[in-house]
């Protein structure tokens, strides 16, 4: 089995949007890209349209929510690579913006199982793959909506949402942010916001009824300057595309 020796890049969630155009750029810098994708068709698509853009992708059917998914994606890696260098946690999930008061325990796991558990079944699965890297990074992809600090700020369009599941679940991907970051030293482990908190704006995403307006090669500034540390580059710490974001 012959591997590759390109940097190599994992972006779950990476059929559309902010993954998508995550794919387009690393893949532009000469990486192998594997892009996750739960359905298959978009994400055949997409590897075709990467191609088109001469970025060499490769198809990983991946569903975060799923122990079995998983597993048959590292599999799928490994035919290609004996390493990781990136792993980017974009897949997300919107949640229904429920009221807090009208808000369930079902409505909250719908969430979770996306934005907290999947990040924490991919990363936990291919952690020996990263570890064989000789500089591994893992960016997750929250949101200035997890950030107690915009949350509590009446000046941020986020703070007058008043839902339960997103925002809850993005402070949680914060705090694996944090966990992992202390508890890995050999792996870079940061958080980006696709947006400027600053200026109280987001990317235009599906995700988001393309209310943003920042574009999607804004918004993903953030996690391709995570997803391209060097050896010496931060771990642990959550940034917009212009700095540090407060937690």
């Amino acid at each position: 089995m012959t591997y590759t020796q390109q940097t190599t890049v994992l972006v779950t969630g990476g059929n559309k949007g902010l993954g998508r155009e995550t794919a387009r750029r690393l893949g532009g810098l000469g990486w192998t890209v594997f892009l996750g994708s739960r359905d298959e068709i978009r994400g055949r698509d997409a590897v075709r349209a990467l191609a088109d853009d001469g970025v060499t992708a490769v198809l990983v059917p991946l569903d975060v929510t799923s122990d079995d998914s998983v597993a048959d994606a590292v599999r799928i890696v490994r035919q290609h690579t004996d390493r990781l260098d990136v792993l980017v946690n974009n897949a997300g999930a919107p949640g229904g913006a429920v009221p807090p008061a009208d808000a369930t325990a079902a409505d909250l796991h719908a969430v979770y199982d996306t934005n907290v558990y999947g990040p924490v079944r991919v990363t936990g699965a291919f952690l020996p793959l990263l570890r064989a890297a000789d500089n591994p990074r893992v960016v997750m992809v929250s949101s200035g909506g997890g950030s107690f600090a915009v949350v509590t700020d009446p000046d941020q369009p986020v703070a007058s949402m008043h839902e339960l599941a997103y925002s809850s679940s993005k402070a949680a991907l914060n705090m694996l942010t944090v966990r992992y970051a202390r508890a890995l030293p050999d792996v870079k482990v940061n958080a980006a916001t696709p947006g400027e908190v600053a200026n109280h704006t987001f990317a235009a995403t599906d995700m988001n009824g393309h209310r943003g307006t920042l574009t999607v090669t804004e918004g993903t500034d953030s996690i391709v300057r995570l997803a391209t540390l060097g050896p010496d580059g931060p771990t642990g710490t959550f940034v917009d595309r212009l700095g540090p974001v407060g937690w």
